[in-house]
């Protein structure tokens, strides 16, 4: 599935390759040095040491299949290499007793890891299987970044604020949750009116299923979190089966929350250097909602077991974090054990210029198959394959972060509660739709952080200075990290309405729903939006330089459901005439629009958006809206003829549309000057 992005902006780049990398031989006359040289595809730059990734040919796959010597490949050239550099052992990568027939169509039982002393030399050991005719491909296991974020802790017993809209929750926090409903009146200046995903009238359709399961690809999710429990994925077999025993034969033991691919095992967060970034980014994906405890999550039920469900697949575990091996194999656990949603707040930060997809591909390419099998899978019954959404990365640079900036991949980009490009975002080529992130830099000078996300956190947080506990239980974290969860949420709110009225979708329809259900940014890109001093950047933002760069636009929940049911979403200002042109709305055809047939409007809509008059000329609709809320208008029109066909006259078709009308305050503030 080569799905080209539906945005103009892409991200570029994450990591740096040699030339070596990217170069093709085009003399045709290689010598032998250089035909090994061609199978490396990346560097062995902040690499695992004592691993390397091999794929070799179908053949040599199938005979080391054969072999019953785990050391040893029963290929006779590879186990005299592997003899020469000291390998220790010969391992599939993926786990082929599951889906085994998928995994060969994608070359997945062509990847092996060898593994021999840390004190090796890896280069050489490269070179020398790089020599081999049955090695095709020669990977050095490169780490993935640890996220570096701040976490500022708060005491639920501060939150006696509130706002002047109605919570539809109970959750004590959730009035602080700008980025979920941000209606002008959080107690923090600068906030503005629209700058947030538009949550609580999406609430209204559907607050998730317990059926669909987000993978959070990250630091091991708190589990035991008062606000999370409830709304975790459990392996029954392994809850309810034989600590130290695999019980499910997945290749797993005592995986009942998702797995520890750093050190094997079970879930972690309270070893030193843990942020809580991954129980942050859960939290905001499905805290459980309506429970009268802490926040909301963007898909976590109404407070009656409806939540979707937090699989952890941990990649960080404190300042250790997984190489290319491991962390395919976190993926492919992902889309065995039934995620749909492929959560994930991490990168490999690179120089744009030199990377691209193609690179990306060969580069990872133990990693890209992972990604392109979960991708495959079928674990949503209302929707064929799975989504894979990733930020956007934190260098404020003009290119997205890889694996984010591929192609067939989702990437969120961060804006803060004044509807603006966030100071660190990623921007341009790779990004494709924009998300709350929050922004410690928009703090005023009394240093507040309501400007950022907020989300839980694990109660035993540990401080990576002084390897002491610290927080509570909840706390405000900034990033494309914190944007990404946003939009991995309302996938899982898409699927979860989609699956409620009986609807099927493709994996790239989801993407396309979300991509096109957007609220427009670039109108507020003029002028300069000025970043406090105490903060490492400082000064001014040029907006002007992220129009047409953030990706579509600002991600709208519920515009993102309508669009699900078929129905056509409209945006009006309050107190601003809006046209309903009828053509543009339902496309080019034989259509007469008649005005006694022209539309249907109920009087509680009318009331709830406060519209007092409509007026019917030509083929538009004018009408203004007083409230912001919303309601639909079912737009009738005749197709084929004048009249509505029957009896004895002939032709049209009566034919029904329904619009929806989301009204909402002005949010354009033409930047901060």
């Amino acid at each position: 599935m080569n799905r080209t992005k539906l945005f103009i902006l892409a991200l570029a780049g994450m990591f740096t390759m040699s030339c070596a990398t990217d170069t093709v031989d085009q003399a045709g006359s290689a010598t032998a040095e250089t035909a090994a040289m061609r199978k490396f595809v990346n560097t062995p730059e902040k690499a695992v040491q004592g691993e390397l990734i091999i794929y070799v040919d179908d053949a040599t796959a199938r005979q080391i299949e054969a072999s019953e010597v785990a050391t040893r490949s029963g290929v006779t050239a590879l186990d005299a290499v592997a003899v020469e550099i000291g390998a220790e052992q010969l391992k599939p990568v993926f786990n082929l007793k599951v889906n085994a027939d998928r995994k060969r169509e994608l070359g997945m039982h062509r990847w092996y890891t060898m593994t021999f002393s840390e004190d090796a030399d890896l280069e050489a050991a490269a070179t020398a299987l790089a020599s081999l005719s049955e090695v095709e491909r020669v990977q050095f296991s490169t780490r993935i970044e640890v996220p570096k974020t701040e976490a500022v802790e708060v005491d639920p017993a501060m939150f006696a604020a509130t706002r002047a809209a109605e919570m539809p929750f109970n959750d004590p926090m959730l009035n602080q949750q700008w980025h979920y409903n941000n209606d002008g009146t959080v107690d923090f200046p600068n906030a503005k009116a629209g700058a947030d995903v538009n949550l609580f009238e999406a609430w209204k359709l559907t607050t998730g299923r317990p059926d669909v399961i987000v993978a959070v690809v990250d630091e091991g999710v708190c589990h035991e979190h008062e606000d999370l429990n409830a709304n975790m994925h459990v392996n029954e077999a392994e809850a309810n089966g034989t600590t130290g025993v695999d019980d499910d034969k997945n290749g797993y033991v005592d995986d009942i929350y998702g797995y520890n691919f750093v050190n094997g095992g079970k879930i972690t967060w309270t070893r030193s250097g843990d942020s809580g970034h991954g129980t942050h980014v859960a939290g905001t994906v499905a805290a459980v909602n309506n429970n009268g405890i802490g926040v909301a999550g963007v898909a976590g039920g109404s407070g009656n077991g409806d939540g979707v469900r937090i699989m952890s697949i941990q990649i960080f575990d404190g300042v250790d974090n997984t190489g290319l091996e491991q962390n395919a194999r976190g993926i492919t656990y992902a889309a065995d054990m039934g995620a749909s949603v492929l959560q994930n707040s991490w990168g490999y930060p690179s120089d744009p210029a030199r990377m691209n997809d193609s690179v990306y591909e060969q580069a990872y390419g133990v990693e890209y198959t992972a990604l392109k099998y979960f991708q495959s899978k079928n674990n949503c019954p209302a929707m064929q394959g799975g989504v894979v959404i990733f930020a956007a990365g934190n260098e404020a640079k003009a290119g997205a972060d890889y694996p984010g900036a591929y192609n067939e991949f989702l990437c969120v980009t961060a804006y803060g509660p004044d509807g603006l490009p966030t100071s660190y975002t990623n921007y341009n080529t790779g990004c494709n739709v924009a998300a709350p992130g929050g922004d410690f830099a928009y703090k005023d000078y009394d240093y507040k952080y309501d400007g950022c996300v907020l989300s839980t956190l694990p109660s035993e947080t540990i401080d990576t200075y002084t390897g002491q506990p610290y927080g509570t239980s909840y706390g405000y974290m900034q990033g494309t990290s914190m944007a990404c969860p946003h939009v991995s949420g309302i996938a899982a709110l898409v699927l979860s309405y989609a699956m409620e009225n009986g609807i099927t979708l493709t994996n790239n329809e989801l993407y396309d729903i979300l991509a096109s259900s957007v609220r427009n940014i670039d109108d507020q890109l003029t002028g300069s939006k000025y970043i406090y001093p105490g903060y490492e950047a400082y000064g001014q933002m040029n907006l002007s330089t992220y129009k047409g760069k953030m990706g579509t636009g600002k991600l709208d929940a519920l515009m993102a459901i309508m669009n699900v049911r078929g129905a056509q979403c409209v945006n009006a200002v309050v107190g601003k005439e809006l046209e309903l042109n009828i053509p543009s709305l339902i496309g080019t055809g034989d259509i007469k629009v008649k005005a006694y047939n022209s539309y249907d409007i109920s009087e509680e809509t009318k009331q709830r958006l406060g519209i007092e008059k409509v007026e019917f000329f030509s083929t538009s609709l004018y009408l203004t809206c007083k409230n912001a809320g919303i309601g639909t208008i079912t737009v009738k029109y005749i197709a084929g003829g004048d009249k509505v066909g029957g009896g004895s006259n002939t032709g049209g078709k009566l034919i029904e549309k329904e619009v929806v009308i989301v009204a909402r305050e002005a949010n354009d503030n033409g930047g901060w000057l």
